[in-house]
This record gives structure tokens, C-alpha cells and sequence, in this order.
């Protein structure tokens, strides 16, 4: 007998699913035509991409789409953009709370975690850092690649600035990636960014104040029908 489907909530567009995975897709281009230039153990990544300079090529092409989500999802669902910088610049005492509850549900427990909002307190921290290493990366390459736009000393700080960004961002992909695809608790999330819709049961343990505003939402919809 086959288990009853579980009921689905909409999360995310289509424009933001693509922006997203755009994004995703030069970050990890970036970060393989970029290994070679911080140690000579990756040397061999020049040869899959013809030689050095066809690596600093790619590298650059991969810069231009890095950029280029931002510039899509402006015009392709700005609703979607402006609700994210609400979202993640909005914080409030359950976004505070969550970072004293989250550790144990993190390490395999059951954690009673402050009902959250479309972005709980993890996610709107993701993207903050998110945002800041992208500034440091895209800061720091626009300099490096025009140098001579740019005074010298702060040619020579964009180096150790690019390397910083780079270090930073790996982190914090390296968790967003462990917290989508390979922790328990949240691995339901990945679909919201893979079909655009996630789990009711889902939606209601780990972003309780939107399921709730979902509800109201339907009954003020079924009142009015009723009166229509």
C-alpha cells in the first residue's frame, strides 16, 4: 500500500529557482578556475581548461554570470527580491532565539525552535554572509581585473580582500550545501529550491509564522467565496 503524498505548500518562483542555481553554478566555476592560482597542486585544472590563460577566460566569463542572477531577478521578480531583503534585514527576538534552540536540533536532537518566518534566523544569516562575501569577491575582482582604474594601494589590498572573500564564501557554502542535501532535519528544504514547493509538515515545523499567515490567508480566502 502507498504512503499518502504529503500536501505541498508554493515556496519559491521559477525566477528565483533559476537566479539561484545560475548563481550556484558560477560560484562553483569561479572556484575551480580560481584553485589553481593559490597552490601548484591544482595545476592540472589548467589543462582542463587549455592553459592558464584559457582558465583566467573562463574565470572571468564565470564572473559576468556570477553577477548576472541580481540583475534577473530584478526584472524577472522583483516581488520575490524585495520580500528576501525584508526578510533577511528584519530581525526580531524568534530570529535570536533560534540560535540558542538550533545547535541541538544541528547535532541529531529534537529542538522546540521559536516558530520562524519565510527565511527562519539560519537561512536570513546564510544570506547575509552570502551577500557580504559576494561583495567581497565581486569588489575585489572588478579591481584586480582593471587595475589600471583603481589606485595602486588599493590594487594591492584587492589580492588578500579576493583570497579573504574566497575563504569566507566556501564556508559558508560548504554549510548551506550540509544543511540543504545532508542534515535530517532540514534535507526538505532542497526541493523548495529544486520544485519550487515544499512539504506542509515541513513548512509548519521549521517557518511556523508564514504556515500560520499561509492559513489565515486561505480562511480569509474561503470566507470571501462563501459571502461571493
Amino acid at each position: 500500500m502507498n504512503k499518502k503524498e504529503p500536501k505541498m505548500v508554493k515556496r519559491f518562483s521559477k525566477h528565483v529557482i533559476f537566479a539561484h542555481w545560475l548563481n550556484a553554478l558560477a560560484f562553483f566555476v569561479l572556484y575551480l578556475t580560481g584553485l589553481p592560482l593559490y597552490t601548484e597542486f591544482f595545476d592540472w585544472l589548467y589543462v582542463v581548461f587549455g592553459s592558464p590563460a584559457g582558465a583566467r577566460l573562463v574565470h572571468r566569463v564565470a564572473a559576468v554570470f556570477f553577477i548576472l542572477p541580481v540583475v534577473y531577478i530584478l526584472f524577472a521578480d522583483p516581488k520575490s527580491f524585495i520580500h528576501w531583503m525584508k526578510q533577511i534585514f528584519s530581525w526580531k527576538k524568534h530570529d535570536f532565539q533560534f540560535f540558542l534552540h538550533f545547535p541541538k536540533e544541528f547535532f541529531g536532537g529534537h529542538a522546540k525552535i521559536p516558530k520562524q518566518d519565510f527565511y527562519n534566523a539560519g537561512e536570513k544569516l546564510n544570506s547575509l554572509l552570502t551577500i557580504l562575501t559576494a561583495v567581497m569577491l565581486i569588489g575585489s575582482g572588478l579591481v584586480m581585473w582593471f587595475p589600471q582604474y583603481f589606485p595602486q594601494g588599493l590594487v594591492m589590498w584587492a589580492y588578500p580582500l579576493h583570497n579573504i572573500g574566497l575563504g569566507l564564501s566556501t564556508a559558508v557554502v560548504v554549510g548551506h550545501i550540509y544543511l540543504s542535501v545532508g542534515h535530517p532535519g532540514s534535507r526538505a528544504s532542497f526541493r523548495g529550491m529544486t520544485k519550487g514547493d515544499i512539504p506542509e509538515e515541513y513548512a509548519r515545523n521549521h517557518h511556523g509564522r508564514w504556515y500560520d499567515k499561509l492559513k489565515e490567508q486561505e480562511k480569509e480566502q474561503e470566507q470571501e467565496q462563501k459571502r461571493a
